[in-house]
């Protein structure tokens, strides 16, 4: 399906369970989709859970870009996605994404009302420039629980436990997990199971 944005239209495969417990919003990086292999193993989990997930692709994607240009501009069309699709599935929302997905879960987090956030392989800085740190973005999530997943190896660093609920590091992996999708998914299984009750 498709939701009409002020960015343009975004693209978003949902699966809606009859009676769904939550809704999770997942979303890629700046040049990937989400045919991403910890973003798939995220929704599998989260539709054993009784969860209702939806995969967004973001308007610059849906358009042939890679970068995402503006953040005022992609975060706009995220709350629109979220306020279109909460419509669709009234439950707690949980959103997230992996990298620049995760930057923009976390920046729109309290905007979108959201009860968690996932952050795969959030992006920490650019890489070799750990000064320019984007810790406020993370922290910008404010008391909502956030969980991020990223590889020991990630040249765009690893966030310090002390700026999230849970920071698990998977060993061996870097900004693309290639495996570990285990460790993805027993870190993701028990967060989300509160909803699920």
């Amino acid at each position: 399906m498709q939701i009409e944005t002020s960015a343009g239209p975004a693209e978003i495969e949902l699966v809606k369970p009859r009676g769904a417990r939550f809704l999770l919003l997942l979303t890629h990086g700046s040049g990937g989709g989400v045919d991403a292999a910890d973003l798939r193993a995220v929704r599998d989990t989260a539709l054993e859970l009784g969860g209702a997930v939806a995969l967004v692709v973001q308007p610059y994607r849906v358009a042939g870009r890679r970068a995402p240009g503006s953040a005022i501009v992609q975060d706009a069309a995220w709350l629109e996605i979220v306020a279109a699709l909460r419509k669709k599935v009234r439950k707690p929302l949980i959103q997230g994404g992996r990298s620049n997905g995760a930057r923009v879960a976390c920046r729109t987090a309290v905007a979108a009302k959201a009860h968690g956030v996932l952050a795969l392989s959030f992006p920490l800085h650019p890489p070799g420039k750990p000064e320019k740190t984007r810790r406020e973005e993370l922290l910008a999530v404010g008391g909502i629980e956030v969980v991020v997943v990223n590889g020991a190896n990630d040249p765009f660093g690893v966030p310090d436990p002390a700026d999230a609920t849970e920071v698990r590091v998977v060993p061996g992996q870097p900004h693309s997990f290639r495996s570990g999708f285990d460790v993805i998914t027993a870190t993701v299984r028990p967060w989300l199971e509160r909803w699920s009750q």
